[in-house]
């Protein structure tokens, strides 16, 4: 009995070390798909990186064809009404919405779309990453709302004070990965694309240095 607990113990181990080694995480837990895509948008919009990712990983683990039960579609998890929005503060002619919304599981079109969106709710939430996610998650109005009434500040950081107790454990989830990301992939560089032409109305509208 002794010597079965002991080789349980000793592959326990074994599995440990294995899975801590950053080859094997970057592989198997913590792997970075869609990479040129998520670093060129994400450049583009003045949003971190890795942030991009980490949310993509919780909210779909990567699956181009994912579906939510409540519309919510591809990596990002992006709902064709706020797809709509989104194509309209980037100019968008009606055309382009159109074939957009269409063709939203197309990881170039989701991940141009999600990393946008996050841009956009950390500057409405003035940078706090915490409210940005909540929103992302729950919506801005439900965020707002919790905001007003529980008086919070910009400064805002208590993910356990979340009221929705899915958003608490998405936020959560988010950040966690995040961090992760940056310890695995944080020290290698790269060099982001020339920003398209038809993008530059939502630089000029927030200011942005390309």
């Amino acid at each position: 009995m002794l010597k079965k607990f002991l080789a349980l113990c000793a592959a326990l181990t074994m599995i440990y070390f294995f899975v801590s080694v950053p080859a094997v995480q970057k592989k198997f837990l913590y792997p970075f798909p869609y990479r040129s895509t998520v670093e060129n948008y994400s450049s583009r919009w003045k949003v971190d990186k890795f942030l991009a990712i980490a949310v993509m990983k919780v909210e779909s683990n990567f699956s181009e064809e994912a579906h939510s039960c409540s519309g919510a579609i591809g990596l990002m998890q992006i709902m064709p009404e706020t797809a709509a929005w989104i194509a309209y503060q980037l100019g968008e002619t009606p055309e382009e919405v159109a074939d957009d919304i269409e063709n939203l599981h197309d990881p170039e079109k989701n991940i141009r779309y999600g990393t946008w969106y996050l841009a956009e709710l950390k500057d409405e939430f003035k940078g706090n990453d915490v409210l940005a996610l909540a929103a992302y998650n729950a919506g801005r109005g439900n965020v707002h709302e919790w905001i007003e009434k529980n008086n919070w500040s910009e400064n805002f950081s208590d993910a356990d004070k979340i009221p929705y107790p899915e958003t608490r454990d998405y936020v959560k989830r988010v950040l966690h990965c995040r961090e992760k990301y940056f310890e695995l992939y944080g020290t290698e560089n790269f060099v982001s694309a020339p920003i398209a032409l038809h993008e530059l109305r939502f630089a000029r509208l927030k200011n942005l240095t390309l």
